[in-house]
């Protein structure tokens, strides 16, 4: 995987996500299968800029990026900021 793969994968979720935030904006709001799906994807966007973060950190150092895996999920949303 490379760091443009990502970026891709990174594009299409947030083009997903405009496109159900549109329909809350739009008044037509999200049913529950919808709900589910925006905090999917909020997830699947939080650990894709995690892996994209230490894949550039490892490069930075000289090391190889593509030692990185993406991260559970439960790892990547109990960050503290």
């Amino acid at each position: 995987m490379e760091d443009r793969d990502v970026l891709k994968h990174i594009s299409e979720l947030v083009e997903e996500e405009h496109e159900l935030r549109s329909h809350v904006k739009a008044g037509i709001g999200l049913d529950e299968p919808g709900r589910e799906r925006m905090r999917k994807l909020e997830i699947e966007l939080d650990q894709c800029w995690d892996l994209l973060r230490r894949r550039q950190d490892r490069e930075e150092y000289g090391q190889d990026p593509n030692l990185e895996q993406v991260r559970p999920a439960d790892v990547v949303e109990n960050y503290k900021q």
